[in-house]
């Protein structure tokens, strides 16, 4: 090996080392290490820069786009709630989340699958109480399995089956049938999807850590008392309050529900709503913005509807009332708040107490806390007012489209049938999906700066600039056949040979990309199968599943990126469920392949 390329390996080493100690953010060891590569002249800028010009960048930014109209329109979560449901155990959770993501991904790239999961298992996860990071890694690798269903359920399926049709340009090879090229993939990818599947929900118990609490049991939290109407034609109504799902939300409770001047308080699961019902809830912030989400259900004052902000501009606010404040001691409809202010009190929280009254007969006290639905320059225009002693912007708390789910979902089929069935670029398609979002206004400009994890996308830049050093110094290559060649000296039979390479194919996977690995141990494949005189199909196939089985880092694949961070993980929790998995889904590749495919 060069000294070029011995600098790359430990480079590399030290990059995963530093990741591996917790006390270093992804992002700023991958470009420490990007940075050493160039500095050392192992790489030059342009090299080191090209990870960033690669079409994956602008695909998956723009997917973030998509998924971002998709979140804000209501329309997946509106798909993914009845799916999801409510499960009893961690086990059920994990199973009926698990099996559809699976089967969206092997249609679709699995990146924009998990980007739009993110927010609905994150909410999923506060109202079943259970802890998030034992869904998120779930999340991920059902995404990565069920990329091996279809010929494009992965890109590293197409690069591989490309090589594999360049190949047999310079053999006497009968090929595949375009039939066998599209479904040969999935006689695999479902067994082991399934297996897969199986084995993560029947071992999580055990290696999956719980690093987060259950999130919402914080029942000391700050209590707001809100007053909702249900709609006619709201999604509410007609249904018992435990099908509606209000039930579920957690530290929040509904207090009474006033129908036709009728008082009836702490309503039980089986009573139903009507349309026309005022629902009086009292609970913690989080699950009050969660409650506005729902379609069907308004703030009973008449005052949101005239604050003058466009939809896509409006957002909840926080204010605490200050002892100076003009509001002191009038009610909130004497106050004249949405004139003054432009704004709407929809809430309001003191020091723990419930507050027995409609929001506008509200006597207003210093030290309350009001929730308010108002424009976005409330907080910047009222940071220094003598009325408020604190001023905040609610995160997440902007008012969900409803009206416009159906064009999102729209865009998204569209986007779909553009990367699956056309030969435009799928950096075209993932563009134009992501300003078709724009324009239809599912998605504003405010919320396309936030929606993009511009982290995520330095983290992978960095590594393809990284890979790109592995391979420019043949140091990936040294590695790899160094492997093969211990492998050939135990004398193992064609399977034994197709987990060697199974093992191979898939470490290179970790370090240098799912699509850099096929690139680089294609060669390697064909070559020992020509020298065993053994038939490709099985090699190429094993290559296909092995290349894109990155469990065992969250910098492997960008969907444990993703997930890294929410679900709280450290560096190490990947591996202690991705390696035993990895091997599961090695063996019986093993196993099934050399039946569909003989050698």
């Amino acid at each position: 090996m060069s000294a070029d390329g011995w600098i790359a390996v430990v480079v590399l080493a030290a990059t995963v080392g530093a990741m591996m100690t917790n006390r270093v953010s992804v992002e700023l060891c991958m470009a420490g290490g990007l940075l050493a590569l160039t500095l050392a002249g192992v790489v030059d800028v342009e090299g080191a820069l090209s990870g960033f010009s690669r079409p994956t960048i602008f695909i998956i930014g723009a997917l973030f786009v998509v998924a971002s109209g998709l979140r804000e329109t209501g329309a997946v979560a509106a798909v993914a709630n009845r799916v999801l449901g409510r499960p009893q155990t961690a086990a059920e959770a994990q199973l009926r989340l698990m099996f559809p993501v699976a089967l969206l991904s092997g249609f679709m790239n699995n990146t924009p699958i998990v980007a739009m999961y993110l927010p609905i298992v994150s909410s999923w996860a506060r109202r079943i109480r259970m802890s998030p990071s034992k869904l998120f890694m779930p999340l991920s690798f059902a995404a990565i399995l069920g990329g091996k269903l279809t010929l494009i359920g992965s890109s590293s399926n197409i690069v591989v089956m490309e090589l594999y049709t360049q190949y047999l340009g310079t053999v006497e090879i009968q090929g595949l049938s375009s039939i066998e090229r599209f479904w040969g993939i999935g006689a695999i990818g479902l067994p082991t999807t399934i297996v897969g599947t199986l084995f993560i929900v029947g071992v999580s118990k055990w290696l999956l850590p719980e690093r987060k609490p259950a999130a919402g049991l914080a029942m000391e939290a700050r209590k707001y008392t809100v007053d909702l109407k249900v709609e006619p034609g709201s999604p509410v109504a007609n249904q018992s309050i435990e099908q509606a799902g209000l039930r579920h939300l957690p530290g929040l409770y509904l207090i009474e529900i006033e129908r036709d001047e009728e008082l009836i308080p702490a309503p039980g699961p089986e009573f139903h709503v009507r349309a026309g019902d005022r629902l009086v809830f009292a609970g913690i912030l989080e699950s009050v913005v969660d409650l506005r989400k729902l379609r069907g259900l308004t703030p009973v004052t008449d005052q949101v509807d005239k604050v003058d902000a466009g939809v896509t501009q409006r957002t909840l606010v926080e204010a605490v009332v200050s002892h100076s404040s003009s509001l002191v001691g009038k009610t909130v409809r004497e106050s004249r708040f949405r004139t003054v202010y432009n704004g709407a009190i929809i809430a309001v929280h003191r020091n723990g107490e419930q507050v027995n009254a409609k929001i506008g007969d509200i006597e207003l006290r210093p030290g309350d806390s009001l929730l308010v639905e108002t424009h976005r320059g409330f907080v910047d225009g009222y940071r220094n007012s003598d009325d408020f002693y604190l001023v905040s912007m609610v995160e997440g708390s902007e008012p969900v489209r409803h009206d416009r789910a159906w064009v999102a979902l729209a865009v998204l089929g569209a986007l779909v049938a553009g990367m699956a069935f056309t030969d435009l670029s799928p950096v075209l398609v993932a563009i134009l999906g992501a300003v078709a979002m724009i324009v239809t206004g599912c998605v504003n400009g405010n919320l396309v700066r936030n929606s993009i994890h511009w982290q995520v996308l330095g983290v992978i830049g960095c590594a393809l600039g990284i890979g790109q050093g592995l391979v420019q110094t043949g140091a990936a290559r040294e590695l790899a056949m160094l492997m093969l060649e211990v492998s050939d000296t135990l004398t193992l039979g064609p399977r034994g040979v197709l987990f060697v390479l199974f093992l191979i194919a898939s470490f290179c996977g970790q370090i240098v990309t799912n699509n850099g690995a096929a690139v680089l141990i294609f060669p390697v494949a064909m070559e020992t199968a020509q020298g065993l005189s053994l038939s490709p199909e099985p090699f190429i196939f094993t290559l296909m599943v092995a290349v894109g089985a990155c469990f065992v880092t969250p910098v492997s694949y960008q969907t444990n990126l993703m997930v890294h961070g929410p679900g709280g993980y450290r560096f190490e929790d990947f591996g202690r469920l991705g390696i035993p998995l990895t091997v599961v889904v090695a063996v019986l590749t093993v196993a099934i392949c050399p039946l569909v495919f003989p050698f």
